[in-house]
This record gives structure tokens, C-alpha cells and sequence, in this order.
């Protein structure tokens, strides 16, 4: 990052961007805020063997968005499972899980371990050592060897996980695609139009319901695309070494990831965040000025694991704003009061209607 010139600001937008962060979500729903039972459920759909295919594949390829980024329109599902179909079955693996981020010796390792078609103990220290430099929970041994198994055996696995994909584009994704299709192009437009008004940074932390940045992405580009399913999240990445991408939330506040659900997801998650006292004390002090997670906890006399879960809570409730340097040891987390009210506002509405009204048939506007 950078404090001296803005990046130039790029947009871009498809359905294919949801078609990996949906399997992200249903494979950590937790990290996102949805109900595990729902994604096990849609999980179930699959035949169990494209069920397993599709949880390791996001162990090797994670949310690919700089491949996805490259794909022509109309950036859909079926123009990114038609993409990968065009790629030789041995290609697609490294296509896919060789980012901009890859360091080259990792790369190196991967695309040896590929060549070679086998894999030892020398290779997966190596790969553990690389995941401890870049990860904050580097995977286990046997995610190790899972994911160095299907190193060894790429062709296969690009045969195995393009038919997984296609089982889960049919079976699930073609119906959802269609559901958060205008939700994305009324996100895209709307932060156009702000994006005309304000400042980047104002933009940023507009668009990802509360983080700050203290420094501008480094790279000359910075890409903004919406996503339905990481909201509220934000979804770091590059689309190449010179341009930064990143999704933002695109789900409106009084609708629901689970379709025909009828309470406004927004305001549960804050509702529930807000009926747990240690989160109300940890927004008590956030109210009076900003705090690191560390003097939170010294302040409250928790353990530092105890308070990082309960701003997490806050942060997926978007009752929180988080600014964020150079280093971890720089974030600080301050309280968004217009976030707070517009909860009690959502929860008045909701009563106000009686909670009859399908959350997915009205125009909603993020008010924050």
C-alpha cells in the first residue's frame, strides 16, 4: 500500500465471480455469518463424490479472481465453465490456483510437483513453510497432502472438478444466478454513481460496510466488482500484479442469502450481535474512540481469542468499522453509529409491515 497517488478505479461485474465465492461460503459459512445447516443442505444436492471434489478443490483453488476477472462477456457461469472447458484438463488446475499472489518459489514447487507427477516429504515442508509465511491458519497435514495429491494428478483432478462444477452450475447455481443477477447491477450502479461524489478511501469503506484504509491499494488499478454472497464482507485480491481487485457486498440490507426467508438478514445479524453482553460492552467502548483488539481486552479483562471473536461478530453485523495499515498490530476497530441506528430503523420497518412483506419483491437500498 501507498499513501501518495490513487490508484485509477476500474469496475467490472458477472455472475461468475458468485459462481466461486457461493462455494467459498457454503464450505465456511461461518467466516461469512450463514447458517451452517442451510449450506449443508444445498451441499446435498450434489452426488456425494462432486460434493467431496468441490470441498478439496477450494482447498487448491480458493476464489480464482484473477481468472475469473480475464473472462469474456457476459462473465457468467456458463461462459466461465465453458472458459475451462477450452483449457486442456492437466492446465487447469495451475490456471486456476496460480495467482498474482503466488510467490515463485511456490509456483515452482507446484508446477515440479505436477511435471513429476509425485510428491515427498522434502516438498511438503516446503509447502507448509510457504503457507505459514502467507496464511494466518495454514492448512493441516492432511489438507497437505490432499492438496499435494492433486498436484500430482492435475489432469485428473481438471476432469473431476470441471464435471463437479457443472453438477453444481445445474443443480443449484443457474437458478441462484438468476435471483442476484439485478442485485448486482443495482450494487454496480450505485457505487458508479457515488463514486463520481466521493474520495476513494470514502468509497472503500462506503462500499465495504465499514473498513478504513489508512493507505491506498499499492498497484496502479484497483477493480471493484459486487458480489451478493461475501456480504458484508470485502474480497481482497489481483487481477494482476498491476491491478488490485476487490468484491464488494452487493446483497441488499433487507434481503436474505437463503431465498424466501422472511426477516431481513442484516438486521438478525446485528440483533443477535447485539443480545450477547460482551459484544454490547466491546461496543460500549468502541461508542467513546477507537481501540485495538489488544487494549480491548486488557480493558476488559478477556483473553485476546475471546475479543477477536466478538469483533468479528460486530464486523459481520457491520455495527463496527475497522481501519487497517501497513501491519495486523495497526487495525483499530471504532463503533458505526449510523450503523446502529439504521439496525433499530430496519427493525422497525419490519415491524411496521408486519414482517409479511418478501424481502426480495421491494426496492432495498443500503441506507448506511
Amino acid at each position: 500500500m501507498r499513501a501518495l497517488a490513487s490508484p485509477r478505479l476500474l469496475w467490472d461485474w458477472g455472475t461468475a465471480y458468485d459462481l466461486f465465492v457461493s462455494l467459498e461460503v457454503l464450505h465456511q459459512p461461518a467466516v461469512f455469518g450463514v447458517r451452517g445447516a442451510w449450506t449443508a443442505g444445498v451441499r446435498a444436492r450434489l452426488p456425494a463424490g462432486q460434493r467431496e471434489m468441490l470441498e478439496q478443490g477450494q482447498q487448491l483453488t480458493g476464489m480464482p479472481l484473477h481468472w475469473i476477472h480475464s473472462l469474456p462477456e457476459p462473465k457468467d457461469s456458463l461462459t466461465a465453465l465453458w472458459s475451462l472447458g477450452q483449457v486442456p484438463a492437466a492446465e487447469r488446475l495451475p490456471l486456476l490456483a496460480i495467482c498474482p499472489e503466488t510467490t515463485r518459489d511456490t509456483a515452482d514447487l507446484l508446477r515440479g510437483v505436477a511435471a513429476r507427477e509425485a510428491w515427498g516429504a522434502v516438498e511438503r515442508e516446503a509447502l507448509r513453510e510457504a503457507f505459514e509465511v502467507g496464511e494466518s491458519q495454514p492448512p493441516s497435514g492432511e489438507e497437505l497432502e490432499t492438496i499435494l495429491g492433486w498436484w500430482a494428478r492435475a489432469e485428473e483432478f481438471g476432469e473431476r472438478y470441471l464435471d463437479a462444477l457443472r453438477t453444481y452450475q445445474q443443480v443449484f447455481f443457474a437458478e441462484e444466478e438468476r435471483r442476484i443477477a439485478p442485485a448486482l447491477q443495482e450494487a454496480l450502479a450505485r457505487a458508479q454513481a457515488l463514486a463520481e461524489q466521493w474520495e476513494l478511501r470514502e468509497l472503500l469503506e462506503e462500499l465495504s460496510q465499514g473498513v478504513r484504509l489508512t493507505q491506498l491499494p499499492e498497484e496502479a488499478e484497483l477493480v471493484l466488482a459486487p458480489s451478493f454472497w461475501c456480504t458484508p464482507l470485502v474480497v481482497f485480491g489481483k487481477a494482476d500484479k498491476d491491478r488490485a481487485l476487490w468484491l464488494f457486498g452487493a446483497r441488499p440490507p433487507d434481503a436474505s442469502l437463503v431465498p424466501g426467508e422472511m426477516v431481513p438478514e442484516a438486521m438478525l445479524r446485528s440483533l443477535k450481535a447485539l443480545s450477547d453482553p460482551t459484544p454490547l460492552r466491546i461496543l460500549n467502548y468502541l461508542s467513546q474512540e477507537p481501540h485495538a483488539p489488544a487494549k480491548l481486552a486488557r480493558r476488559l479483562r478477556l483473553r485476546a481469542p475471546t475479543v477477536t471473536h466478538h469483533l468479528k461478530v460486530l464486523r459481520l453485523a457491520g455495527l463496527v468499522q475497522l481501519t487497517v495499515g501497513q501491519e495486523k498490530e495497526e487495525r483499530r476497530y471504532a463503533a458505526r453509529s449510523d450503523a446502529i441506528a439504521s439496525t433499530f430503523a430496519s427493525l422497525e420497518r419490519f415491524l411496521e409491515l408486519g414482517g409479511g412483506r418478501h424481502p426480495e419483491n421491494g426496492n432495498a437500498h443500503d441506507s448506511n
